[in-house]
């Protein structure tokens, strides 16, 4: 069985855009569902509905797969899970730590998604030594101490981080030192990585206030449905204004 030490997809040597990977596993969603429905063939534009994206991106996307479909009938939904599969790939086995057995820690460990895409959860650990040796979702909790062993004898190449963001840094740096080349962050805090090894960052509290922005602006509209409430005012006061004429929308990083 192949780890992820010994295999790599092969996405950024075929040249396909990172904004392009980024939609794959939504279509992989998508199509997974329909698959699941037996569902033989779907169009572009039934899919992209589907992975919330327009239709053209979707066929721009599948032509970096070379995927085109068939004109009238549309794209083979199970040879397309295939593609997306091999090319994220997710048809290999992916043996994954996840360090810190809080809450978080212990509910992604507890998340039955992982072994049907693709990764095996092959170890959880944690700094508390009152930890060592219980259960979470079936797998004995081993200590930091054995990190490095863990990860060596596991051919482990992607770590998961849900430790407090002040331990964050110093796993993510033994980690790296110890063959793990992609890091999952849930720390709310930013990690710093040598070239060539990646980090997704999830931070719910930042999802959370970026939805909070919006609340707070759909109260504003309806506050003043005609525009012409405080904030409309500004924007039209302002000179400090983007290319297309419309004040630059302040988010967070």
């Amino acid at each position: 069985m192949a780890t992820g030490r010994t295999h790599r997809p092969a996405t950024r040597s075929r040249g396909i855009p990172e904004a392009t990977v980024a939609r794959l596993p939504l279509y992989l969603r998508a199509l997974t569902a329909l698959s699941e429905r037996s569902v033989p063939t779907v169009s572009s534009e039934e899919l992209a509905a589907a992975a919330g994206v327009n239709s053209a991106k979707l066929r721009k996307d599948f032509s970096y797969l070379g995927s085109y479909g068939t004109r009238g009938v549309g794209y083979d939904v199970e040879y397309l899970v295939y593609q997306i599969s091999r090319e994220l790939g997710l048809t290999q086995d992916w043996p994954v730590v996840i360090v810190g057995i809080g809450n978080l820690g212990a509910a992604l460990a507890n998340y039955g998604g992982f072994a049907s895409r693709g990764f095996r959860v092959a170890a959880l650990i944690d700094a508390d030594p009152a930890m060592a040796g219980k259960p979470v979702a079936g797998i004995p909790v081993q200590h930091t101490d054995e990190l490095e062993q863990i990860i060596e004898d596991n051919g482990v190449s992607i770590g998961v981080i849900a430790t407090p963001a002040g331990a964050a840094q110093q796993v993510c740096d033994r980690l790296v030192a110890a063959g793990v080349t992609s890091i999952l962050n849930f720390a709310p805090t930013v990690l710093s990585v040598p070239d060539g090894v990646d980090v997704r960052k999830v931070d719910l509290s930042i999802e959370l206030q970026i939805l909070a922005f919006h609340e707070q602006r759909k109260a504003g509209e309806e506050a003043t449905p005609n525009g012409a409430g405080p904030v409309a005012a500004s924007r039209n006061e302002s000179t400090d204004q983007g290319p297309d004429g419309d004040v630059p929308a302040v988010m967070p990083a």
